[in-house]
């Protein structure tokens, strides 16, 4: 049937390729489907635009992803839309969970989010467990927030079909000495509006905004400055329990 249940909503996936079934199967259901997502071509062609400018505009030689891949892109980018209706958003950091409680990872691209969890990995061992390595999903309820795993955990696949309550989101950035601040909504609010997705339509980015603006006020923000050791992960995580 091609149902998958992602973030606790079962979608039916409607694609041209079945690559795109293979790589969600770990999230495979028998449940009926809250909502679709139907792929054409021309789904898939903006896809391939879409990538095209972004290298040019970075100043690098497009590359001719194939379609099977292309549709994947797309398959998610109207999942990411239709979970606004359930205030689930997408977002791009590296979330790891340590003793049930999930720390979310964000930075600029190249910073270091990956090595980061995967040094909390290491530090904590089976206590840490990867919900999502690159595009986890985030549900606000209220005054809870959860983080979920998505078929999306990056070029590694680093990542579980659990989610866990969010307790801290942290900012990465590159420093020689490792420290740890908390920071205001205000302060971090720049960098949480880069890192989720913004859909084109404009009620779409309005309540994507608006969730935005409740995950700074109902979860904890930091700062970190850390280098690639492994007091990085102790610094990080003695600074947000």
């Amino acid at each position: 049937m091609n149902v998958y249940r992602i973030a606790e909503k079962n979608i039916k996936i409607n694609s041209l390729h079945d690559s795109v079934h293979k790589y969600c199967i770990d999230y495979l259901t028998d449940g009926e489907p809250d909502f679709e997502v139907t792929i054409t071509q021309s789904d898939i062609d903006y896809e391939r635009k879409k990538s095209a400018d972004e290298s040019i505009i970075e100043g690098k030689t497009p590359i001719n992803y194939s379609d099977d891949y292309l549709e994947q892109l797309a398959v998610y980018r109207q999942i990411a839309v239709k979970m606004l209706d359930f205030n689930t958003f997408l977002f791009h950091g590296s979330a790891v969970a340590v003793d049930g409680q999930a720390y979310l990872f964000t930075a600029k691209s190249g910073t270091g989010k990956s090595t980061h969890t995967a040094l909390w990995r290491k530090l904590f061992g089976e206590r840490a467990v990867m919900i999502n390595d690159d595009k986890p999903l985030i549900r606000i309820d209220g005054s809870e927030v959860t983080v979920f795993g998505t078929p999306y955990n990056g070029k590694h696949r680093l990542g579980n079909n659990i989610s866990a309550p969010l307790k801290a989101i942290c900012i990465l950035e590159r420093a020689e000495k490792n420290s740890i601040e908390q920071i205001s909504s205000t302060g971090s609010l720049p960098m949480l509006i880069q890192q989720v997705y913004r859909p084109k339509e404009p009620k779409a980015l309005l309540k994507t905004l608006e969730l935005i603006d409740l995950l700074s006020q109902n979860v904890k923000l930091y700062r970190l400055g850390c280098n690639m050791d492994i007091e990085a992960a102790r610094v990080s995580y003695e600074g947000m329990v």
